[in-house]
């Protein structure tokens, strides 16, 4: 396998042990239906994992980085979803169950005969009967009983989910109505299991739409009156999440806008640096006379050229403070009395004039 994505994969799983509420995103579905394919267990998205949304939102979590991030210049606004931090009662959800994945029948290979599917069809009557008589476990055995002989009568795999949520196993009645949808999607009854599996974990927006589902597909009070309860619930998941992901595009938006002012002001900064070259290279073509510089320096005098190759001029010519400075007083020679505070400004005027100004009669 290509190490790259080997690196991204650990990283992936990484995250998802330190915050298991990332595999109950809508987006993870797929996974968590392949995860419990396999018999894992997916852990319950509580306040205490990151649920709450407390700090960054969860909604919108996802595998870290393979390379470090570019340094930022400022630190990044807090975070603004401690203003919206969600809340949502979870009267009913108990924690998942970890038992190890119950019996599927062989659902690939098996070649069922009529006598099997008879003999399925009666042990689903006597599962049904002692489910009557308050008697699970009989019920759940004769149930996979049946399912082995049957394994591919998706009303088997839904009969004995009912008894998982009944025994409050909600991972293992989810397991049962996969298989159960994979045969017949046009089957209500496992939609209305798993809602209600999703229901006691906790997974409201799950449970919405599988509920809502089964209604569609054949009405059940039972199913409707529990889709009435989460829903509220699910609106305010999707609700939170709407306003944390506006919260995200204000705030990248006044980024953005943060950035083109800088790179506005940096241009307007280069930009007056480079006028303010282009005026030192006029001055290196000859300096105003004798009234415009102390010692007056005739264009083309001697020693000119050795001047500007000096390291300490040119440094001074580069600083727009120091140019403005010098054009002023080259334009009035008294104005250098205003300068006489600056050690900058006087340090080239002095180092200036003492280059062009010759021995005294």
């Amino acid at each position: 396998m290509d190490p790259r994505k080997v690196t991204e994969l650990k990283a992936f799983v990484q995250l998802c042990t330190d915050n298991p509420a990332v595999l109950h995103l809508p987006e993870m579905d797929f996974f968590r239906s392949w995860l419990k394919g396999l018999g894992a267990t997916i852990p319950l998205a509580t306040k205490n994992d990151g649920s709450s949304c407390k700090g960054s939102c969860p909604c919108d979590a996802g595998p870290p980085p393979t390379t470090a991030p570019p340094p930022q210049a400022e630190p990044s606004p807090p975070s603004e979803s401690e203003e919206s931090e969600l809340e949502i009662d979870m009267e009913g959800v108990i924690e998942p169950d970890t038992d190890d994945a119950q019996e599927m029948g062989d659902y690939e290979n098996l070649e069922v005969t009529e006598e099997m599917m008879d003999q399925a069809n009666e042990k689903k009557v006597e599962a049904i009967e002692a489910l009557g008589e308050g008697e699970l476990q009989k019920a759940l055995d004769l149930f996979t009983e049946a399912i082995k002989l049957n394994p591919r009568s998706a009303i088997l795999y839904a009969k004995r989910a009912s008894v998982y949520i009944k025994m409050q196993k909600p991972n293992a009645a989810i397991r049962d109505c996969d298989r159960a949808i994979d045969i017949n999607p046009d089957s209500a009854q496992p939609y209305k299991w798993r809602g209600k599996a999703h229901r006691l974990l906790g997974h409201w927006e799950e449970a919405v739409k599988d509920l809502a589902t089964a209604c569609k597909l054949d009405y059940d009070e039972d199913a409707s009156a529990m889709l009435k309860e989460v829903q509220p619930k699910a609106n305010k998941i999707l609700e939170h999440r709407r306003k944390y992901q506006r919260k995200r595009e204000e705030r990248e938006i006044r980024e953005k806008k943060e950035r083109v002012k800088k790179a506005r002001e940096e241009n307007e900064r280069l930009q007056r640096e480079q006028e303010a070259r282009e005026q030192a290279g006029g001055a290196h073509g000859g300096f105003p006379g004798g009234a415009g510089f102390p010692g007056g320096a005739p264009f083309g005098m001697p020693g000119l050229q050795e001047l500007f190759n000096d390291p300490e001029v040119l440094m001074a010519m580069k600083d727009p403070e120091v140019m403005a400075a010098f054009q002023d007083v080259a334009q009035n020679p008294a104005n250098i009395a205003k300068y006489q505070s600056n050690p900058k400004i006087m340090a080239l005027i002095n180092k200036l004039s003492s280059k062009f100004s010759g021995p005294q009669p």
